[in-house]
């Protein structure tokens, strides 16, 4: 454990950066599954449920969870399902 002040504050605020991402990343997790049964259950609300994945993710890469181009790459791949469901 740390022993100096500072030291004990950035552990404090280390522990409190990660629940924060910790939620963030859960959030991310679950609306990626959710558009992932939609389409494995060929329901027709998928491409709704894209755009609030599209969101989540974005959130994400804004505050630093995810990075730009790993949130990018996962609308990517979501997206090229969606589309190909629907054509």
């Amino acid at each position: 454990m740390a022993n100096h002040k500072s030291a004990l504050k950035r552990a404090g605020q280390n522990e409190r950066r990660r629940l924060r991402n910790k939620a963030v990343q859960t959030r991310v997790k679950n609306v990626v599954k959710d558009v992932r049964l939609a389409f494995a259950q060929d329901e027709g609300d998928a491409a709704e449920k894209l755009n609030a994945a599209k969101s989540a993710i974005d959130k994400a890469a804004k505050k630093g969870v995810l990075h730009k181009r790993t949130a990018s790459r996962k609308i990517s791949r979501l997206a090229r399902q969606v589309n190909a469901q629907q054509a």
